[in-house]
């Protein structure tokens, strides 16, 4: 192989363990592959082929004299072996992140440099990963563990990313937010906490508070336009339940969240939203409503009486008496959404005891359609946050609900390209992609998750079926 261009992919024959493997990286994709390649010359990638995401790679470490002879073992042909390490994300069960690694051999020093140098050029492009970080460790939260999880599980991953730290440990309430309205916080790239939802609390107002202050803002003005702030925060878990990581990784393992902060995601901080018109159907055959405090148990009244309503109205209309749905009228709204929830019944959980929608039916005929508007990252944190407590989630301005039938959805990206089909070519990707070169999804600006299915269309139809099946199941008592 002779020396290539930074921005041209590499093709060599490693040593990966005792296996002779292929390895190709394509810096177009930003995707580094290895396969089996037991024969001499070119193969091509087999079912055992393992790839990585260049954005998905912590770090390549070369390795020394000693660690390479020890290593090596009597498999070796090579006298003089060179190696390089790479350490990457490996995904696991239940949303979890491990810290995983693969060494490559080879008996040709400059090739072994020539993919660490290559490797650790398209590292250092990503803007999106953090050098400096300010971290809050609460001592007391939980049971106690905090320093000991940062200690032992998240400062080795910090360095060797080559993060570097500034460590406060605090010894009572509210430290955190008042240090954060005091210090210079322009040399950080973000804020790390660790601790429970507490401190991720304290964190967060110290970030936004001083983000207005600095802005010379009054937060409490009832009119007042907040600014949004520069720098990202990460949760490490130390706490009781840590419910804010758990919505937002997806669990509250301490090393998944820490390789979250190293590779720079920012799902929840990029704020993605949709825009576009939204018709539906209301449910008036139902005796229930979203907000009626009845929720959905044995022997439900509300799924029983709305069920038998139903039932009339499909009579009339199947006799020819009358049309339900054109008695009934559609709404339409249009407008920027951040999510629009569909849901037939509660979606409680452990985490979340009332749900998405607490007082949804199973078997009333309808859905409760969830409508939370572009609004700032603060109030949508907010609205989160409810789904853990007692407090009504849908006492907020920005967020709707309506109990329908039937709902049309069309993204403001596909009116567009009715409107001028020329545009499609021109968006070939969505907004979510623009900073993924490795990413190959259609054009679509947004999908539907559907109970875990991704349905990759922006445009949708859901109407809502009575009863179609039964349970063994009797529904949930109430408690005596």
């Amino acid at each position: 192989m002779g020396a290539m261009g930074a921005a041209e992919p590499l093709h060599s024959v490693l040593w990966v363990k005792r296996r002779r493997c292929a390895v190709s990286l394509e810096p177009a994709r930003a995707l580094l592959r290895w396969w089996r390649s037991p024969e001499p010359g070119p193969s091509a990638p087999g079912a055992d082929a393992r790839s990585v995401l260049v954005s998905e790679i912590i770090a390549v470490e070369e390795k020394d004299d000693c660690e390479k002879h020890a290593s090596s073992g009597r498999w070796h042909k090579m006298e003089n072996p060179f190696a390089f390490t790479v350490h990457r994300v490996k995904r696991v069960r239940h949303h979890r992140w491990k810290w995983a690694r693969v060494t490559f051999w080879s008996a040709d020093e400059q090739l072994c440099h020539l993919w660490l140098q290559t490797l650790r050029g398209l590292l250092e492009s990503l803007t999106s990963r953090p050098k400096h970080l300010l971290v809050f460790i609460n001592p007391f939260g939980g049971k106690g563990q905090g320093k000991r999880i940062y200690e032992k599980t998240v400062a080795p991953l910090f360095t060797l990313a080559s993060i570097t730290t500034e460590i406060i440990i605090t010894e009572h309430a509210n430290q955190a937010k008042e240090t954060l309205y005091e210090i210079n916080t322009d040399s950080y790239d973000g804020i790390v906490c660790v601790g429970g939802d507490g401190m991720f609390s304290e964190v967060l107002h110290g970030v936004i508070g001083r983000t207005q202050q600095s802005a010379g803002i009054d937060p409490n003005h009832p009119r007042a336009v907040l600014v949004p702030s520069t720098l990202r925060i990460g949760i490490i878990p130390a706490g009781s339940t840590d419910c804010v990581c758990y919505s937002t990784v997806g669990t509250n393992d301490a090393e998944t969240s820490a390789l979250h902060i190293i590779i720079g995601l920012k799902t929840f901080l990029s704020h993605q939203y949709y825009e576009g018109t939204l018709s539906f159907l209301p449910a008036q055959h139902t005796v229930g409503s979203p907000r009626d405090n009845k929720p959905c148990r044995a022997g439900c009244f509300v799924c029983r009486q709305s069920k038998q309503q139903l039932e009339e109205e499909e009579k009339k209309a199947l006799y020819g008496l009358e049309n339900a749905e054109e008695m009934e009228e559609w709404q339409v709204t249009c407008g920027k959404f951040l999510a629009i929830n569909a849901t037939n019944m509660s979606c409680a959980c452990p985490r979340s005891p009332g749900g998405l929608s607490p007082f949804a039916h199973l078997g009333d005929g309808s859905s409760d359609l969830i409508l939370i508007r572009k609004c700032s990252r603060f109030n949508f944190l907010r609205f989160l946050i409810r789904h853990t407590n007692q407090e009504d989630q849908f006492d907020f301005t920005f967020v709707e609900v309506y109990r329908v039938k039937k709902f049309h959805f069309t993204s403001k990206h596909v009116e567009d390209e009715d409107n001028d089909s020329k545009e499609q070519e021109k968006q070939k990707f969505g907004k979510i992609c623009k900073d993924r070169p490795s990413c190959t999804c259609s054009a679509s600006r947004s999908s539907w998750n559907c109970d875990g299915e991704v349905m990759h269309s922006p445009a949708i139809e859901v109407r809502v079926h009575c009863q179609l099946v039964r349970l063994f199941a009797r529904g949930i008592e109430e408690e005596s």
